[in-house]
């Protein structure tokens, strides 16, 4: 489906920022905002979250980069998520069984784990998509009042649900707001609602869409999975086992790791799971840089150990394609009830079978039944919103300036003649209305 009412693309001829000296200059901007906290402030946090630590604990800390600062302007500055990320990877290290005790306790775990049994059960004999969510989201972006001077067009493009996906279905529009607006099609990588708006002085720029949906959650017993042999000839097989710069790609860290976790095995579906116990029991969560700012995102989680949903996602589907083993990259948001966040996962495709789910930083789950345990392996709840089939897409119509996010879209984009609109320079919302 898709809408046009009068946004028409840009005629203006500005050029897609390449210049590498102006991008390096913006990467600086967005890595200092990324960096805000002093080694004062920093200290201060750590000792609300973990206690004292010594001088020594803490230089430990920070040559293990578990601490993560830069050298900004000559000054130590700490990453917006340090303490917090620290006292994870602590946690993962040193505190394992206490830190998952706690987390299994935790009602959105619990709610996840009884969901997915039901996922799980609804679906023994075929791996058809079951327990649909039906909801409405309200979705708004703000722009800060004066980031855009009074009387210039703001252009805006907001997260949409695709139409193309078999878990995701029953998509209707409600409305959008200011004015006129352009839906991306099913064909576009990211799903997008556009409209523009102008500037007044002293007010913000406010940007909504409302929708609603169907979702529905799928399980592949592994058991049943009968693979056959892939067509390597087919474009879907070369399309999904190529790299896909900067961030799916084959370095000598990435093969040299598969080979050694996956070994030769002919298997895709067993080699699947070797990669991902392998991330459950080596890979802890942490809060991420913005990917604006990363030179190579799988190298990163191979030398520190830890990343966010996107960051191991991407690191596993490098791993997978390298082994000839075809998967897409699958995100939007993680909406269950209390719990809605931006969220990352991939599909693998497995020949007979199809495209199976694999939530990567899920991990697994707290179960002594292996099967709901390994669930995120080969399935995928129901409360997940469908954005994108991909990453680095264009979007529709085109953007002019480099996005704040040019990889995945879930927030939204924003920019005006003068430039593009950082994430610092607007705020979003999302309001989600179950059916009952």
């Amino acid at each position: 489906m898709a809408i046009a009412t009068g946004c028409k693309q840009p005629s203006e001829k500005t050029a897609i920022i390449s210049d590498p000296f102006d991008t390096l200059a913006l990467i600086e901007e967005r890595t200092a905002i990324d960096f805000p906290y002093t080694e004062k402030q920093i200290d201060r946090q750590l000792r609300k979250r973990i206690g004292r630590l010594s001088a020594d604990e803490k230089t430990e800390m920070e040559r293990r980069n578990w601490l993560e600062y830069k050298i900004i302007d000559g000054e130590k500055r700490y990453f917006s998520r340090a303490a917090r990320n620290l006292q994870l990877i602590r946690d993962f290290h040193f505190n394992r069984a206490a830190s998952d005790s706690m987390e299994a306790s935790n009602p959105e775990i619990i709610h996840r784990k009884s969901h997915t049994r039901l996922i799980m059960n609804a679906s023994q004999t075929e791996a058809l998509p079951v327990l649909p969510v039906s909801m409405t989201i309200n979705y708004t972006l703000k722009v800060l009042p004066d980031a855009v001077p009074p009387g210039e067009t703001v252009r805006c493009w907001l997260p949409y649900p695709r139409e193309d996906h078999p878990r995701q279905g029953n998509v209707k529009f409600i409305s959008a707001s200011p004015g006129d607006y352009f839906i991306a099609p099913d064909s576009a990588v990211h799903r997008t609602v556009y409209l523009e708006a102008k500037a007044e002085k002293g007010k913000p720029v406010m940007f909504k869409t409302s929708f609603s949906l169907e979702t529905r959650g799928q399980y592949f017993d592994p058991e049943r999975i009968a693979f056959q042999p892939y067509d390597t000839s087919s474009a879907l097989y070369k399309k999904h086992t190529s790299e896909q710069l900067p961030h799916i790609c084959f370095t000598d860290n990435v093969r040299k790791l598969a080979d050694s976790i996956a070994g030769d095995g002919e298997n895709p579906v067993e080699t699947c799971r070797k990669l991902y116990l392998w991330f459950s029991n080596n890979i802890p969560w942490a809060g991420a840089q913005e990917y604006s700012i990363q030179t190579t995102i799988p190298e990163y989680v191979i030398q520190n150990r830890r990343g966010d949903c996107g960051m191991q996602t991407f690191l596993l589907m490098s791993m997978l394609r390298y082994k000839g083993i075809p998967v897409r990259w699958q995100s939007g948001w993680k909406v269950p009830p209390d719990g809605k966040n931006l969220h990352d996962w991939c599909e693998v495709y497995i020949e007979g079978a199809g495209w199976i789910p694999v939530d990567i930083s899920y991990g697994l789950q707290y179960s002594e039944d292996r099967k709901l345990k390994e669930f995120y392996i080969s399935g995928i709840d129901s409360y997940r919103l469908i954005i994108n089939n991909g990453v680095s897409g264009r979007l529709w119509p085109e953007k002019i300036f480099f996005r704040s996010e040019p990889y995945d879209f879930q927030r939204g984009e924003v920019e005006w003649k003068g430039g593009n609109l950082y994430f610092d320079k607007w705020d979003y919302e999302m309001e989600i209305i179950y059916d009952k």
